[in-house]
This record gives C-alpha cells, sequence and structure tokens, in this order.
C-alpha cells in the first residue's frame, strides 16, 4: 500500500492489531452495553452499571481510535505520490506519519492491557532508600519525572500526601491517578529505581549511588474489603505548607494505620478533615485489599520486604548521569541516552516496552 518501508510495517501491524481486538466483538459489546442502559433495573446496582458505563467509555474510545487511524492511511496514501513534488506536501506527510506511528504504538499497548484492574485509577507511593538527603532529593526527582509523564498523558492527579524530607527532598509521596488504563500504564513502574550523579550535596564532588522505591496499586471501588473502625488508629495533624501565613493552622491532615497489618496511610491535599479520611480510607482499601490478595498466594510480606531491601541488585531501573548519561531498563535492556529527557517525563518507551515484553 505504502512505499514508505516504515508505514508500509506500521500498516500491517495496524492490520493485525485490528484482527487481535476483533472489531466486530467489540461493536456488539457496545451495543449490548447500549441496550442494558435501556433497562429500569440498569441503575439497580450501581458499582456494577458503573463498570458497565467504564467498559462502555473505554470501548467507543477504542472504536473512535482505530475509525480515526484508518482515515489517517488513507490520507496519507493520498499525500504519499504527491510528497516528493512540493516541500509542503513532504512536510505534512511526515508529521502525519509520525502522529500515526505514536496512536498506533499507544493502541498496542491496549491489547495487552487485558487484565480487569488496567483500567482501573492507580496509587502511586514513592519512598526513598536508605542515604538520606541524597535518596530524599532523588525520591523528589521521581516525583517530579511522574507529574511530567501524567501531565504529558493528560490524567488527572492529585498528591494526597506527601513528607518533606529536613533538608531536600522528601521523604515519602503519594498520588492519585486517574484516567482510563492509569494502573495498566503505571504498573510497569514498580521497583526499585537507581541513581548515579555527582552529588550537589557533597563539597568533595563524589559520585553517589541512590535507590527509591515506587510501588503502584489499582484502586479498589467495585470490591468488599472489610474495615472495622476498632482496627483503626486514627491521628490528625496540621497539612505541610511552604510555612509563614500559608501554613495550615488547623489539623485537617489524617493519618489512618491499619492496627492487623500496620498499613499506613495519610492524606492532606483535601481542605476538610472530613474529605482527607475518606481519601485515606480509598487508599487503605486499596493497599489492604493487594496486601490480602498477596496473602492467599501465600506470598505475604513479599510487598513489605520489597520495601525493607531499596537497594543494589533490586533495582528495575537506572539513572547513570555520570561519568555518562543513560538511563537503562534491567527488564527490557531497553536504553535511552537523553536522561534529561527522561527525568523530564519521557518513560513512555521504557513502559510499552515492558508491557509488551512481559505480555510475550
Amino acid at each position: 500500500m505504502f512505499r514508505d518501508p516504515a508505514l508500509e510495517e506500521t500498516y500491517k501491524k495496524f492490520s493485525e492489531i485490528k484482527k487481535y481486538l476483533d472489531i466486530e466483538k467489540m461493536i456488539k459489546r457496545i451495543l449490548e452495553i447500549e441496550k442494558m442502559q435501556e433497562s429500569p433495573d440498569f441503575w439497580a446496582l450501581p458499582e456494577r452499571a458503573q463498570l458497565a458505563l467504564q467498559e462502555l467509555s473505554s470501548l467507543k474510545k477504542q472504536q473512535e481510535t482505530i475509525e480515526d487511524i484508518e482515515k489517517k492511511f488513507v490520507y496519507l496514501s493520498e499525500l504519499e505520490p504527491l510528497k516528493d513534488e512540493d516541500p509542503e506536501f513532504f512536510k505534512e506527510f511526515e508529521k502525519e506519519k509520525r502522529q500515526i506511528l505514536e496512536e498506533i504504538e499507544d493502541l498496542e499497548i491496549r491489547t495487552v492491557l487485558v487484565e480487569p484492574e488496567d483500567r482501573k485509577n492507580a496509587i502511586l507511593t514513592i519512598h526513598p532508600g536508605a542515604g538520606g538527603t541524597e535518596s530524599q532529593d532523588w525520591a523528589e526527582m521521581l516525583l517530579r519525572m511522574y507529574l511530567r509523564f501524567l501531565e504529558k498523558r493528560k490524567f488527572k492527579y492529585r498528591i494526597v500526601d506527601i513528607q518533606p524530607g529536613e533538608e531536600a527532598g522528601i521523604k515519602d509521596a503519594t498520588i492519585l491517578v486517574e484516567g482510563d488504563f492509569a494502573y495498566g500504564l503505571l504498573k510497569a513502574e514498580r521497583g526499585v529505581h537507581r541513581l548515579v550523579r555527582i552529588s550537589p550535596f557533597d563539597a568533595s564532588r563524589r559520585r553517589h549511588t541512590s535507590f527509591a522505591s515506587v510501588f503502584v496499586y489499582p484502586e479498589r471501588e467495585d470490591v468488599e474489603v472489610n474495615i472495622s473502625e476498632d482496627e483503626l488508629r486514627i491521628d490528625t495533624f496540621r497539612s505541610s505548607g511552604p510555612g509563614g501565613q500559608h501554613m495550615q493552622k488547623n489539623e485537617t491532615a489524617v493519618r489512618i494505620t491499619h492496627l492487623p497489618t500496620g498499613i499506613v496511610v495519610a492524606c492532606q491535599s483535601e481542605r476538610s478533615q472530613h474529605q482527607n479520611k475518606l481519601t485515606a480510607l480509598r487508599i487503605l482499601k486499596a493497599r489492604l485489599y493487594e496486601y490480602l490478595k498477596e496473602k492467599e498466594k501465600e506470598k505475604i510480606g513479599d510487598i513489605e520486604k520489597e520495601k525493607s531491601e531499596i537497594a543494589w541488585g533490586r533495582q528495575i531501573r537506572s539513572y547513570i548521569l555520570h561519568p555518562y548519561k543513560l538511563v537503562k531498563d534491567h527488564r527490557t535492556n531497553f536504553e535511552m541516552p537523553n536522561a534529561d529527557a527522561v527525568l523530564n517525563g519521557e518513560i513512555d518507551e521504557f513502559i510499552r516496552k515492558f508491557l509488551l515484553f512481559k505480555a510475550k
């Protein structure tokens, strides 16, 4: 269909993805859910109805994406014979080609995100490893990287809790990410991240290695997790702020400890103590569900064990800023020399490579 080899390869990949997605089955499911909506009993079970609407929205978005890509391929087939005749046509051709490559790569990822929780919102936490200020500063750099990534992806997010370090950086942070496939994408980031650089906190300008861990949980609104009030210790405190007149004078922030498991969650992003408590309970529910799921698999403690072993040999990715610049994912061996771009949120290719690698 195309003379351009890269474009022809992309078109073949798109054809394979369409077969895998089974477009006819997708359209049939859309019509099925739309018919369910017409039933007077549709909202009898609100959680089930909400899940059906989420599935409908996701399927329609996927259908629209496929139709949009098909139209772009037609446009590119018309543009290709003209691109060598006029510089403007050439620019337009290259621009459309880049866009379609990105869209198909994104669509390809969605074909491997088949677990029910992949479509859910995500709770992402960052914890520095041993090393004090060095690791805390690295944890803050990771937080910035993820916020840039989320903004680029147009995900909604809230930093529900953040504990600043004594000198610099953060002691930990929790982000609630809302959007289609938020968990499916971010689960690729779970693990230990290692930084090698000349320390800005070392007067002798020596090279330091720092570690920080990232944990990602799917938000659980559709499962029953029994949490008894007498199993909880609820503490209130003042929200962290820049100080001075802007410092929060009321104890609106909430920290909840689940006594049987020792799981601790906190929230300080909302205006009232009540709202912070509700958000903290949402996060606790997700954390507790994952904990119980691990226990059923007789792997209890693996996640918590990871937290105590944020060190050499357990990293999923290394970010080297000295003596050369390179970011390497140790699971897929994928590398990017532009470490600055990665730290500015350009982590899409790392996520894509890992998800495809895991699926295979």
